[in-house]
């Protein structure tokens, strides 16, 4: 154990000092005062401070803005639709919708495509630019705000392709797709409401031909009791194909007969948008 104890000269001077040193230390950190200064803030120049930086991050953010020009919204791609801030759903609608050859003609149309959110809706509009054409036809709807009677229209179903091309919005693509449509029933159209069956052909459009146009000498057919209507019969009317009919014939021996036209909609697959087409061929009677 002696030699754990025996230190030379030079190692005792070395433990002497090193516990001056702690000595020394330890006065320090219990006598001096070695806080630092309490530093004293102007809360109104650092507010204005916070401003300016608050500001200048702002203008940084709106110059990384890609900026608006104005455009046809018909004519919008993925990329577009997204800086514009339309998500995928509503960019989908709409790239559906120009599939069908059909156009957007207006704002309120454009949400109606896409369901966007009225807020995007009043951000992006003000910079939508539509065809001359089709201003001007709102122009002339406006100042010819009275529609055409029965009697100065003329008739949808001797109409020809040059006259069809009178109305803003039909060329001769949709002209001679409606002749051919019509064509397509040896008679013609039963009503107007028939050229919702026609490709391409928008509300808008739809409204402009009819206020020009309308079936004065209407197919002659006759109708099929929807109460009494075999299968058979039920295929012949157009919309109605055979699992529909089977379902139709079902729901009418469930209800014990059908009471008005509206309950068709509730029969499992049935073309709520094609009904008033549909009750062209039927009856109640």
């Amino acid at each position: 154990m002696k030699s754990h104890f025996k230190f030379t000269k030079g190692q005792r001077n070395g433990i002497f000092l090193l516990l001056l040193l702690v000595v020394i230390f330890q006065c320090i950190y219990f006598f001096v005062d070695l806080t630092p200064e309490k530093i004293v803030v102007d809360k109104s120049k650092l507010e204005i401070f916070e401003k300016e930086v608050d500001s200048l991050r702002l203008a940084a953010l709106e110059k990384r803005q890609p900026k608006l020009f104005p455009f046809n919204p018909n004519y919008i791609t993925d990329y577009k639709g997204y800086t514009l801030g339309m998500n995928n759903e509503e960019i989908d609608r709409l790239l559906a919708f120009r599939k069908q050859d059909k156009w957007v003609n207006s704002a309120k149309q454009f949400q109606e495509v896409t369901q966007v959110s009225d807020s995007l809706l009043s951000v992006i509009a003000p910079y939508f630019k539509f065809p001359d054409w089709v201003n001007r036809s709102r122009t002339v709807s406006r100042v010819n705000s009275k529609p055409n009677t029965f009697e100065t229209k003329g008739d949808l179903n001797k109409a020809t392709a040059t006259q069809l091309q009178r109305v803003n919005g039909i060329g001769k693509t949709l002209s001679d797709r409606i002749i051919k449509f019509r064509n397509s029933f040896q008679g013609g159209f039963i009503a107007d409401i028939q050229l919702n069956d026609v490709y391409g052909l928008s509300p808008e459009v739809i409204e402009r031909l009819t206020n020009e146009f309308t079936v004065k000498t209407p197919r002659q057919i006759s109708k099929f009791n929807l109460n009494t209507a075999t299968i058979e019969e039920l295929v012949t009317v157009q919309h109605i194909d055979y699992e529909l009919a089977y379902e139709i014939v079902d729901q009418r021996t469930l209800r014990e007969g059908f009471k008005s036209f509206d309950e068709l909609l509730k029969v499992k697959g049935f073309p709520a948008d094609k009904i008033e087409i549909i009750k062209l061929y039927l009856s109640l009677n």
